[in-house]
Parts: structure tokens; sequence; C-alpha cells
């Protein structure tokens, strides 16, 4: 007799060696017709929350609105084009028509008639000629700043003012009122060139400076931006930006916090200018903040340290990473650098990247934008130009960065 446990075991086998068959079967058929294969791998593309992301039906530039703006970029300059494309097709008839008026009503030798018969010949080969690409598709890029819309531009012009900024900015750091994050804010004064940190003291005989006038100290002293880390349980759970010639004030959520020498393989940090990579910021809102966090580092990095540091925006969540990299030759055990359509990238075939992380790691979500030095300097009004609520997260395939 058969027990239970033997006959489920026997089930499961079988369906195993059905699965095994299967799978063989049809290997050997797309080994005989290589466009099975092609077909089936097309049909199974995974399909990511990412690319199920939906925009907001509107043509504006607002911070509210969750629209790619390279893409409403390109979609108006189709427009134009388009309604300049119908203009001059319309006029073309009457054109033609007044020439096949002047045409009839002149007398000419045959010379003239033939130089105009070679003249129309031309202007229709003019007008059969097939139209050139637009312009429109090659303006895309991931976080572009140079691409920022007009009306940010008028809203923001402090914040987007190339002259009045300096080419290496100058950045104060600090923490809350008697924190004990000061190994992190070290850390932060070494991921920043040109920042210094300064503790805030809470002391019984002391003066217990605000934000404000802690950024009254700093303007006065040529900084151009604030940071102030908040802490909770002695983690870092926040990060407060002020732009100093703005006056506006960018707060931040930390978590995820890992340092550096906790990161396995991790290498330590050169005092060169790092590289510079804002990814994935296309909305409006998205361009502001990148703005914000390019504000912090020189325009001019170091090529020769080798270091870039990244902020990543996927899912209205900013992830931050710090690598060395290294350009090396390619071993013969590994493959070729391959494109988004998978083929085999030109001019870089004998060559490889290798990434050394130096850490530290920690995620970044943006939670209020205050017009002024945080929600006391503002306008009791209308204090802030945007703040996340509860309810933007209801719809999961809409994301504001």
């Amino acid at each position: 007799m058969v027990s239970h446990r033997n006959r489920s075991l026997a089930q499961k086998t079988a369906r195993a060696k059905e699965k095994r068959e299967r799978r063989f079967g049809r290997k050997r058929e797309e080994k005989r017709d290589p466009a099975l294969r092609i077909a089936r791998l097309e049909k199974n593309k995974p399909v990511t929350l990412d690319q199920k992301r939906v925009w907001d039906d509107v043509d504006d530039e607002e911070l509210t609105s969750s629209v790619d703006v390279h893409a409403l970029r390109r979609r108006r300059i189709q427009q134009a084009e388009d309604a300049e494309r119908e203009a001059m097709e319309a006029a073309q008839p009457g054109e033609d028509h007044d020439d096949e008026g002047d045409a009839d009503s002149m007398l000419d030798s045959d010379e003239d008639d033939n130089d105009k018969d070679s003249d129309e010949h031309e202007n229709a080969a003019t007008r059969s000629r097939p139209r050139e690409n637009s312009l429109a598709p090659s303006i895309a890029s991931t976080s572009n700043i140079d691409l920022t819309p007009e009306s940010l531009l008028a809203k923001f012009p402090s914040l987007f003012s190339e002259n009045s900024r300096p080419r290496e900015p100058k950045i104060l750091i600090t923490t809350g009122i008697d924190s004990t994050l000061h190994k992190e804010a070290r850390i932060f004064e070494g991921i920043i060139p040109n920042s210094k940190y300064v503790r805030r003291s809470a002391h019984k005989y002391g003066h217990k400076y605000s934000v404000r006038e802690i950024t009254k100290f700093a303007e006065n002293r040529g900084f151009s931006s604030l940071l102030v880390l908040r802490e909770d349980n002695k983690k870092p759970v926040g990060l407060d930006i002020i732009d100093i010639p703005s006056k506006i004030t960018f707060h931040f959520s930390i978590s995820s916090w890992v340092e550096g020498r906790k990161l396995p393989g991790h290498g330590n940090a050169t005092n060169h200018y790092p590289e510079l990579l804002l990814n994935g910021f296309v909305t409006p809102l998205g361009l502001v903040t990148a703005k914000a966090l390019q504000l912090l580092f020189p325009v001019a990095p170091e090529l020769a340290g080798r270091q870039c540091i990244m902020f990543h925006s996927s899912r209205d969540y900013i992830f931050f990473r710090r690598h060395r990299y290294i350009i090396r030759d390619k071993k013969p055990t590994e493959k070729n650098v391959v494109g988004a359509d998978g083929k085999d990238m030109a001019g870089v075939e004998g060559i490889r990247a290798g990434l050394q992380e130096l850490g530290p790691r920690f995620t970044l979500k943006l939670r209020r934008i205050d017009k002024g030095i945080g929600r006391a300097g503002s306008d009791p009004a209308d204090p802030t130009h945007w703040e996340w609520q509860a309810k933007m997260e209801k719809n999961r395939k809409r994301f504001n960065l």
C-alpha cells in the first residue's frame, strides 16, 4: 500500500519531469526557429511599476502636476511644427493658382517658357522632397535641468539663476539643539566639498540660536546653503536644506541609513570634487528638487579622483550612493557591454568599468518646500510651495518626482 507521503512525492516528481520535458522541447523548437524565442521573450517581458506610471492629463508646469517636462516640451514642439506645416499647406494652393493665372496672362518667348518649366519642375521636386525629421525627439534626457520650463524659472528666479551663484558653493552644516549626530554630520562634511560643521549647544548659560538666526549668520559669512540634520533615537531621520539666496527650505526625511564602514568591500573617499549624477527627476517638482541638490556641489568636478555621487529618484524616493570607478581592460571571461537594445555597444568592446562603493547609503523623501526659512519664516497665509500628503500615495502608479 502506497503511503500518502510517497504518493505526493511521486506526483511532485511527475510534475517536475513534465515541466523539464516541456522546457527542453521548447528549447529544441527555438533552436530550429530563433523567431520563436524572440516572440516568447517579447511576450513574457515583465512590466514594472515604473513602466505602469501614469501622468496627469494637463498642459501646465505646476509643482502639483505629475507631468513629464521633457515629453511636454516635445509635444509642444511637435504641435508647433504641425501647425506651421498646416499653414504652409493651406497657403500652397493659393500660390499655385496665382502662378497659373500669371502664366495664362503672359505671352513670352519659347526660352522664357522653357525657363519657367524648369523652375516649376524644381518647385515640384522641392514640394515632393520628404520632410526632415523633427528636432523634438532629440530633446530627451534624464534630469536635464537645462530644459526647465519658463514658469519655473519665473517662480524660482534665485534658485535657477546661474550668474548670481558661485562656481564653488560654501555650505554650513549643523544639527538640532543638543544633538548626538556629530559623526553623521562629519560624514556629510566629507561628502559635500567646501562644507563646515558647527555644533549647536543648549547650555543653560548659552544662547539657543534659531535656524533663522543661523541663516543670517551664514549669509553674512558668504555661505550659500545651510543643512540642518534632524535626529530621533540617536539616528538621522531628517535633512533640511535652506537655499540662502532664495530663502527656500526643502524638508527631507531620511531612512535606511548605512555607514560606509559597514558596507562590504567599501573604499575610503578622497578630497577630490566628485562628479554629480541626477537621475529620474522629470516632473516640475523633480527639477526643482534636483536643482536644490545640484547647488550643494561645485560645478567643475575633479576627474582625477574618479568619484561620483548619485541621487536616483524612483517612486518618489531619492536614493543616495557614492562610488569610485575605474576603467580597466575586459577579462577574457567577461561579456561585452550591451545597450538598452541588448546589442553590443560600439567603441567599448575591450573595456569595462569597475565600481567600489564608498558610502554612506541613505534614502531621502521630499516632505515639504517652504517659501521662507521654515514654516515659521514663511507667509502664514500661504507658507509652502508644495507639501506631501498621505492621499498622494493612494494611486500607486502616480509619482510626484
